[in-house]
């Protein structure tokens, strides 16, 4: 029985194609995309697909049933596009609530207590020839928490901060039933609110830039930024602007802007805590999002049904 074909785009996490490679035919996709497989586009039935698939992309394969996405996030993929076509586009919800959450947590307290900063000091030598590392300017105890984004991770991350006992309250578009954190029905009123703004949103024309100048002020001298979510949410040139004035006290960025362009002047900064898009990045973790884009592919192919489609391409209901 010949195997099914299956495409793997670039910069794929690596246990992917080692978990696939006994059940499908791999097809590596090439630098011109599709088109450039020539004949052999036609039997390519599914794509894994990271960092993003146009529509034209899709329609270089005319027999394309599956996308699969082996990440949490798929903002890159057309799926309105998918939709129309009848193609199915599934993600990797779930598998690493659990780390992107501890990852938050552990940038929050890097950033307000400088950890890193102060373990740099000792690897330098400069406790023996200088003396004691200077007093973190902030804490964690009594902090108030916003977190904007109260989805899997979100609340993850709620669960995990409150321990530390601090106030919790969130935005959402909508508030959560069964949550009992404080809602606000604005980003703008939560940053006023609170003095530590975690984002974990996904890519969407709303989020754009969202946390802007005005949010960034409303958080205070006090205030701590940090994304986990997507770096399109915030505005790099006033969170610049804003750690250069004292307008806010801090920043722990896992995510930016422009991947993996990171600003300058963010570089320079000795309040804000850089992570190179880890939050993820542990071998258990992506094991994991390997292993659900195996069994997205194995429950196409075997009945028509993936374990986890996005709402946005439903799989048509057995009739």
């Amino acid at each position: 029985m010949s195997k099914e074909a299956v495409m793997l785009s670039q910069n794929l996490n690596p246990y992917v194609q080692s978990l696939l490679k006994d059940d499908y035919d791999l097809v590596t996709m090439p630098q011109g995309g599709p088109a450039a497989l020539g004949d052999k586009a036609a039997d390519i039935k599914a794509v894994v697909a990271f960092g993003g698939f146009s529509a034209a992309q899709m329609d270089e394969l005319p027999n394309l049933e599956i996308v699969t996405c082996p990440g949490v996030g798929y903002d890159g993929i057309d799926t309105a596009h998918a939709a129309e076509r009848g193609i199915v586009v599934t993600h990797t919800p779930n598998v690493l609530n659990d780390e992107v959450a501890d990852t938050a947590v552990a940038l929050m307290l890097n950033t307000v207590r400088r950890f890193y900063a102060a373990e740099t000091w000792l690897r330098e030598g400069r406790w023996e020839n200088e003396g004691g590392f200077p007093l973190s300017p902030f804490s964690v105890k009594g902090r108030k928490v916003g977190l904007y984004g109260l989805g899997r991770i979100g609340l993850e991350i709620a669960s995990r901060l409150e321990p530390f006992k601090v106030e919790i309250a969130y935005h959402t578009r909508s508030p959560k039933k069964g949550v009992d954190y404080a809602y606000h029905p604005t980003l703008a009123s939560l940053a006023e609110a609170v003095d530590t703004l975690i984002c974990i949103v996904p890519k969407t024309p709303e989020t754009h830039k969202v946390v802007n100048a005005e949010i960034l002020s409303a958080l205070g001298p006090k205030g701590i930024l940090i994304n986990v979510g997507r770096g399109w949410s915030v505005d790099e040139d006033a969170l610049i602007a804003a750690l250069e004035a004292g307008t806010i006290g801090g920043a722990g960025l896992d995510v930016f802007y422009d991947e993996p362009h990171v600003p300058e002047k963010l570089l320079a900064f000795d309040n804000v805590s850089l992570l190179p898009h880890v939050a993820s990045a542990s071998v258990p973790t992506r094991q994991g999002m390997a292993q659900l884009v195996a069994d997205n592919l194995k429950g196409w192919f075997a009945e028509k049904r993936p374990v986890t489609p996005v709402p946005e391409t439903p799989v048509p209901l057995k009739g």
